[in-house]
């Protein structure tokens, strides 16, 4: 291989990584640890570094709004960091006497890290964060759009970094816009992988041979029942929908209300914002085009959303997303999948049972492991979900996308990546956090016996079953 050769360099950025990542292990405490994490927390919190950083991704990416990814950037990394304030990373993180163990955290090196255009500076930044505090080095691999502001972030990083001393080594990216080889390259090589974004870099990263953190397809779908608050549930979807033009995986994608309350409930869509479609063609013949999301929908304001879609003055005056009335789910019916905009799919069920069959066909179609939503005041029905849905999270009465990532109002991990189980072809169920940014040694003392007898395990199933 030459100096100039692509795959040479993803080689080189590695090697300067794991050296940068020894030296902090062999020489850090959980104080540098803690320290290293603060600095590039604050490389994206700083307001002004914020703002550019939001601006620029819009700007290069042509996805979401300025001013909500300046609230996502701060939120999520704020929420981060009080997750991690107190947590134990370095050292003895764990001493049990009475089972003879001890455990002693330890990093697991280099991560590759693998993020989306749609949000270009919140994730690198939070899986940096959740590196550093661990005590890893990080290489990111940003989308092609992604790359001038990840590249700004890193930038800011390293300037924290100065101040403090630390090698700037610690956290790279893959020059350039990068490309399949040079994304395969830094799969194959890291030390654990984390991957949010395509499916197809998702399932890359589960066959590269290296152990692997990789988050499934969001299609959230979210039941309105005839206990609802119906004035809320409009409210929180509306804010949840529109919130950075649903670049989130965790935006709704389909809403489902029971008939009892559906004509009410579309009332109070409409006084949100939420312009009623009845005839689905009128959406779906351009939000896709030759089976593809329309560039100029995705993640776009709701006026640019309305002229792409060929909607100017069919719709009120003070839209800002549009429910399309639809019955049908699977490949044959677009609108039952994500449609990463300001579209919502909108189905009418019979009663509660109906509503749930529903959700679970969509699921199975699409999104199956993220997550479902659920407005209701019957305090039993999320367990209905969480026993039915192929689903990780139920979340109830909340605004999903807000919720689903963490919030300082449910006990939630700030997470930009969520796990989505064996449904979602992943291999973790939880929000990503720092937990999974180390491993850790034992040291195993032995204990007095605690051995039973085989009376002990087998007397009740002799008693019922018999010998």
């Amino acid at each position: 291989m030459t100096a100039a050769d692509p795959l040479a360099q993803v080689d080189a950025i590695v090697a300067r990584a794991r050296a940068a990542q020894i030296h902090l292990e062999t020489t850090g405490s959980q104080q540098v640890y803690d320290r290293a994490a603060q600095a590039a927390a604050w490389a994206i919190m700083e307001p002004a570094h914020n703002r550019h950083l939001a601006e620029l991704a819009v700007e290069t990416t042509g996805l979401g709004n300025v001013a909500d990814k300046i609230t996502k950037n701060h939120r999520k990394t704020l929420g981060l960091m009080r997750d991690i304030r107190s947590a134990k990373t370095f050292g003895i993180v764990r001493d049990d006497p009475a089972a003879g163990i001890t455990e002693i955290a330890r990093p697991m090196g280099v991560i590759g890290a693998v993020v989306p255009s749609t949000n270009p500076g919140a994730t690198p930044a939070n899986n940096i964060i959740n590196a550093l505090k661990c005590g890893n080095a990080i290489v990111v691999s940003p989308s092609p759009k992604g790359v001038p502001t990840c590249a700004a972030l890193l930038g800011y990083v390293h300037a924290e970094f100065d101040k403090i001393g630390l090698d700037r080594n610690l956290v790279q990216m893959i020059p350039g816009r990068g490309s399949k080889e040079t994304t395969q390259r830094l799969l194959e090589i890291s030390d654990l992988i984390v991957v949010t974004g395509s499916q197809n870099n998702v399932r890359r990263a589960y066959t590269s041979g290296t152990p692997a953190l990789a988050v499934g397809a969001g299609n959230v779908t979210v039941i309105v029942d005839e206990t609802a608050d119906l004035a809320a549930a409009a409210e929180k979807i509306k804010a949840s929908k529109t919130f950075d033009n649903a670049t989130s995986c965790s935006s709704e994608n389909a809403v489902v209300v029971v008939d009892a309350i559906y004509d009410a409930f579309v009332a109070e869509m409409g006084r949100t914002g939420g312009a009623l479609i009845r005839d689905e063609k009128k959406v779906t013949s351009k939000l896709w085009i030759d089976g593809h999301l329309n560039p100029q929908a995705i993640a776009q304001d709701a006026d640019a959303l309305i002229a792409a879609l060929d909607l100017t003055g069919e719709v009120p005056a003070g839209t800002t997303y549009l429910a399309v009335e639809t019955g049908g789910i699977g490949p044959d019916h677009p609108l039952s999948g994500e449609k990463l905009s300001r579209v919502l799919a909108l189905y009418r069920a019979r009663d509660f049972d109906d509503a749930v069959d529903i959700t679970r066909r969509i699921q199975g179609y699409q999104g199956a492991g993220h997550s479902v939503g659920l407005h209701s005041a019957e305090q039993d029905r999320p367990l209905v979900l969480a026993r039915t849905i192929p689903t990780s999270r139920v979340i109830v009465n909340q605004a999903h996308t807000f919720a689903t990532g963490g919030s300082f109002t449910n006990g939630m991990p700030f997470s930009l990546s969520m796990g989505c189980g064996s449904w979602g072809g992943n291999s973790i169920d939880t929000n990503l956090h720092w937990r999974h940014f180390f491993q850790t040694t034992k040291i195993v003392r032995e204990i007095p016996a605690d051995e039973p007898s085989v009376d002990d395990i087998f007397a009740d199933y002799w008693r019922e079953i018999g010998r």
